[in-house]
């Protein structure tokens, strides 16, 4: 089984990579910090399966599930991540993954999610499930706005680097699209969240937990 593993510390890569290799059956074929870089190498490799953080710079997990399921829609994704938030498990279960672990798991339930996945069903950890379930009975809100219900996927990608520091022209290379095009999509995102610089939008993305400062 190929392995893709995708996180922006370095120490949980190796530690991953050095875990997984010892089981039998399992390669890690590369590794990166940057969830633009994932999406390459997905390309470039067609694993079987992708482990992956969700904050990354250059486009979180989210955004780079929903484009690896794109360009291999065979692989299967988990999410390791340290969010328990039922948003970021949501959205990570719509934009593709199959899996969803918290990264103070044990590594035998990693291993227990993975052959789950590819039984073709849906791993949750206990207190990701638990969390969830108590989410929906107490707090279910209908129509509350988040990123991922006002924007649009290419939105959420430019405001991303945007909030990252990117300049337009960073912002349109990093996506292979033109400066204009970004220079529209930022117009459009301050029109739609009623914001007025790209400093609002960064304390946005922040909140949103689409980057970290």
């Amino acid at each position: 089984m190929k392995i893709i593993i995708a996180d922006d510390h370095k120490i949980v890569r190796e530690g991953l990579k050095n875990l997984l290799e010892k089981q039998s059956g399992l390669n890690v074929v590369a590794e990166t910090k940057d969830g633009l870089e994932a999406v390459r190498l997905v390309r470039e490799h067609l694993p079987d399966l992708i482990i992956m953080d969700i904050t990354m710079p250059g486009l979180n997990g989210i955004g780079a599930a929903r484009r690896i399921k794109e360009v291999c829609p065979t692989a299967k994704i988990i999410i390791l991540s340290m969010h328990a938030d039922r948003r970021y498990v949501l959205e990570a279960l719509k934009a593709g993954a199959s899996g969803y672990l918290l990264k103070d798991s044990a590594f035998d339930e990693l291993i227990q999610a993975i052959k789950a996945v590819f039984k073709s069903k849906i791993y949750l950890s206990p207190d990701i499930t638990d969390v969830l379930v108590r989410d929906y009975l107490v707090n279910e809100r209908d129509g509350d706005p988040t990123a991922y219900s006002l924007l649009s996927a290419r939105e959420r990608e430019v405001l991303q680097l945007l909030a990252e520091g990117k300049s337009t022209r960073q912002t349109a290379d990093k996506l292979s699209i033109s400066v204009k095009t970004v220079e529209t999509h930022r117009q459009q995102l301050m029109q739609k969240l009623n914001l007025h610089s790209v400093a609002e939008l960064t304390k946005y993305a922040v909140r949103e937990g689409l980057t970290t400062l």
